[in-house]
């Protein structure tokens, strides 16, 4: 509380103009919640983000700014908030909602004329289309991010080929899934760190990140042979780490997932729900919409399977189907 009337005194401080404290202070805040977002169930920062995201707002509508510079710092800090906002939508499972916020991302950056969060917004529309499962959108998303990010020397061209692949899969386009992990690889080996890199969290595409989602675009064709299986486990072995600065607990789920998955196909139902129970496992306010429609991939595929009447088959689809499926991340009300 002490905090919170502090932080409302420095702000009423600078009523007349955007004073260097102000601007310190929201940098620290946009930070904080960067770093936090993907390391903690979103209850612990949907407040604190709708909070920011408002006192930016506030600033930007409220003329107080007198140097350019000013300006397109609060613009930036814009679109990194409207990306986290519209990330929490998606993960509370609404769609629409998590479009309407990017757009609002996407005018900030435009405004701070930042190709790189450009970019990144053009990504998020693809993650959001992808886990509403309207892969063509999803796929000229990433495209259009991609284009731009095309220069760029940071990971987020990475996350934008990644995002191709996986919506390409969906689209039973296999070459495109493979070319464009193949370039991912290829440019992964001149990637130099941007500022977006460096703030972390969702802003940044690790090497292990990368790996998940070459994994899942492999796993989403069908694949499970003894090399993927390997690459899965390995997947799920650099997300298991908590202490690792780009640690994430959706990333880890996910990758659980796809480990299951690549079992399965192997015909090795102990072992899909050996990966399945760190999943099964998470608290209620940990199961955000891409962990449960991961899970509902395993669930299918128990159904679909041959290994469908085994008992740890149908013991494991009846956990599956006690997921919660409307309106995940957040408790109702």
């Amino acid at each position: 509380m002490a905090v919170r009337r502090a932080k409302d005194f420095l702000l009423g401080v600078d009523r007349d103009r955007v004073g260097e404290d102000t601007l310190g202070l929201l940098d620290d805040e946009v930070r904080r919640l960067v770093a936090e977002y993907p390391r903690v169930p979103l209850l612990a920062v949907w407040s604190d983000l709708l909070e920011t995201q408002e006192q930016v707002f506030r600033l930007l509508e409220g003329g107080r700014v007198r140097q350019p510079s000013q300006l397109r710092d609060l613009n930036i800090h814009g679109a990194i908030l409207g990306f986290l906002v519209a990330k929490g939508f998606n993960d509370m499972q609404v769609p629409h909602e998590a479009m309407t916020m990017t757009r609002v991302a996407s005018a900030c950056a435009r405004d701070a004329e930042h190709p790189g969060l450009i970019a990144l917004t053009d990504g998020l529309k693809s993650l959001i289309a992808y886990w509403a499962d309207r892969p063509e959108d999803a796929y000229h998303y990433a495209s259009k991010g991609a284009e731009t990010a095309a220069n760029r020397q940071g990971t987020v061209g990475l996350w934008l080929l990644g995002l191709q692949a996986r919506a390409a899969v969906v689209l039973g386009d296999e070459e495109t899934v493979r070319d464009a992990n193949r370039r991912a690889v290829e440019r992964r080996e001149h990637v130099v760190l941007d500022e977006l890199d460096e703030l972390g969290g969702l802003f940044t595409y690790s090497r292990k990140k990368q790996l998940y989602y070459s994994v899942e675009a492999e796993v989403l064709l069908g694949n499970g042979n003894a090399q993927l299986a390997a690459q899965a486990e390995e997947a799920v072995q650099g997300f298991s780490d908590t202490s690792a600065p780009d640690w994430a607990f959706g990333d880890l789920a996910g990758s659980q997932c796809d480990l299951a998955l690549v079992r399965l196909y192997g015909g090795d139902v102990d072992g899909a729900a050996a990966a399945m129970r760190p999943v099964l496992d998470l608290p209620s306010s940990h199961r955000n919409n891409g962990i449960i429609v991961s899970a509902v991939r395993v669930r299918n595929a128990l159904t679909a399977g041959r290994a469908g009447t085994a008992v740890a088959a149908r013991d494991l689809r009846a956990e599956i189907e006690a997921f919660p499926v409307g309106r995940p991340a957040l408790p109702r009300g």
